[in-house]
């Protein structure tokens, strides 16, 4: 008997999932960075631009072609590609890399999010709240991701005993499936993260002036710092490339979870307005709130030219040295500690769960394996999978990592994606099936824009990027020597990954395909 495919109980349901997937850990800590190393209001300008030529056209690719691919029971990229282009057998591979990004993000990502639930505990039982300078609580970071034995933490266990439970947490979701599991988790998780959200903010733009040295840093000045916009970055590249990174990363396109999520809609299942509201919640949370609470924040109580510094300093130094650092000068300290990092927690957990479905869904669907045992194999393998992104943290292994899976080939992975969609499926029969069971019309413009605009800022990016970082990247000319040796075995590593997808799915098309042939000979036999 043909295997049932798992499909969303409502559209509440698939627009909640999918915002849950963009809104991650990247709207509170990686939107706030890039926008206050790169001047803020002079930030804002790339930003939006990127967000209508290149994150909601391929929001819409990508809900289209889920959809589309889901109608021949395939729920990643390899099957969906496949379906779109049938005559050519190489574009499935090419397909891969729609499973092997998710997985590589959620190899490191897991970690990271395991960090937030242990600073949540943290937060509310005190254990840093007499920290009050910005080196101590580095310190007490580093100690934590044992980077440094110190006064603070002696090893690496208990940030360990977080990551098992984080870990077990997602699988235990993963388990239940698309509606037990992954539906219901970020129904409730996104209640709460939005309340917490609109708590901290709402404490944040109440904050006024708590400095008398230093007036002018106050809270009007520091929306001012984020809205205030400066024509003069459009000249910039480096912002260009930061803005489309962060919209690429913030909306979760070109990573190929939402190709896997959409793939369980029914064929007259709005994907228009749908995919607009998931990606306006997203928006709303990264924009409003994140920037709101991070960005206003260490404006107010560093000033415009420090918040810079942090902020170029990492990605991390904003969410988890700044922020326990400026809650801890306000009533009520450990109990927004606690709103700040469980927020941050929530909006990770339902974004590594997603991450975790394209690998099981290809199990699924074109192994015919079923939920349990998928789960179980995908278990194992990206448990062994994390384990270097732990113990060789301070190598810059998760930072190879984060640049591959999470920066190149997702720009790459949409690229494919878009030229599929407006050139190979056809723009004309593309638009039809945008607009199947759609409650309201993309703008025509749109049209246009997909075909032509969207590729070509692609290959721009694409372009600049090899002109000016191919070499030194290949080469490793900003990795030290001590960390050199790390960063191949990685290289090496993703190699393997990669290969083992691709041979795997040459294996399950030939499965496939005498499968077929056998049916189609025993029909033949009864005639």
């Amino acid at each position: 008997m043909a295997k049932t495919r798992d499909i969303w109980s409502s559209r509440l349901g698939i627009i909640l999932a999918v915002a849950g997937s963009a809104i991650g850990l990247g709207n509170f800590l990686r939107f706030p960075a890039k926008a206050a190393s790169n001047g803020g209001g002079a930030f804002m300008i790339p930003y939006f631009i990127s967000l209508l030529l290149l994150g909601i056209p391929l929001m819409w690719v990508e809900w289209t072609l889920g959809r589309y691919g889901g109608g021949f029971e395939h729920g990643t990229a390899p099957g969906i590609f496949h379906s779109v282009w049938k005559k050519n057998k190489f574009i499935k591979y090419f397909g891969v890399i729609g499973i092997f990004g998710p997985l590589v993000i959620f190899i490191y990502y897991s970690y990271i999010e395991c960090w937030a639930l242990a600073y949540s505990f943290f937060a509310l039982f005190g254990k840093y709240s007499f920290i009050t300078a910005q080196a101590d609580m580095q310190s007490f970071l580093r100690g934590f991701q044992g980077l440094e034995q110190n006064s603070y933490f002696q090893g690496l266990a208990p940030a360990y005993i977080f990551f098992l439970i984080t870990f077990i947490i997602n699988i235990w979701v993963i388990y239940f499936g698309i509606r037990g599991g992954i539906e219901k988790i970020c129904k409730w998780a996104l209640g709460l993260l939005f309340i917490f959200g609109f708590v901290l903010m709402a404490r944040v733009l109440t904050l006024g002036t708590p400095n008398p040295l230093h007036p002018a840093w106050n809270v009007s000045n520091g929306m001012g710092f984020l809205w205030n916009p400066d024509f003069s970055a459009l000249k910039s590249a480096k912002i260009w490339l930061e803005a489309a990174g962060q919209i690429f990363f913030t909306l979760s396109v070109g990573i190929g979870v939402i190709l896997t999520y959409a793939s369980y809609l029914k064929k007259e299942d709005d994907v228009v307005l749908s995919g607009l509201t998931a990606s306006a919640m997203n928006e709303f949370a990264e924009v409003i709130i994140g920037g709101s609470i991070v960005i206003t924040a260490a404006f107010v109580f560093f000033g415009p030219a420090q918040i810079g510094d942090i902020a170029r300093s990492g990605v991390f130094n904003l969410g988890f040295v700044t922020m326990p650092l400026v809650l801890n000068q306000l009533p009520l300290a450990n109990l927004l500690g606690f709103l700040w990092f469980f927020l941050l927690f929530l909006a990770g957990i339902t974004s590594s769960i997603s991450l975790a479905q394209p690998a099981i869904a290809f199990l699924e669907d074109e192994f015919d394996i079923n939920r349990k045992k998928a789960v179980t194999i995908f278990g194992i393998v990206s448990f062994l999978l994390c384990q270097p992104a732990i113990f060789f943290l301070g190598r810059g292994v998760v930072d190879e990592l984060d640049f591959w899976g999470g920066t190149f080939f997702l720009v790459l992975f949409a690229t494919i994606e878009v030229i599929l969609f407006a050139w190979v499926l056809g723009m004309d029969k593309a638009w039809d099936e945008i607009h199947k069971g759609a409650d309201m019309r993309v703008p025509k413009v749109y049209k246009f824009i997909i075909k032509y605009i969207t590729p070509a800022f692609l290959f721009i990016i694409f372009g600049m990027w090899f002109a000016q970082e191919w070499l030194p990247v290949i080469l490793m000319k900003n990795v030290s020597a001590d960390n050199q040796p790390f960063i191949l075995a990685t290289r090496i590593g993703l190699f393997v990954l990669f290969s083992t997808l691709a041979i795997s799915v040459k294996i399950a098309w030939r499965n496939k395909s005498r499968k077929i042939f056998r049916t189609v000979g025993q029909a033949q036999g009864v005639k």
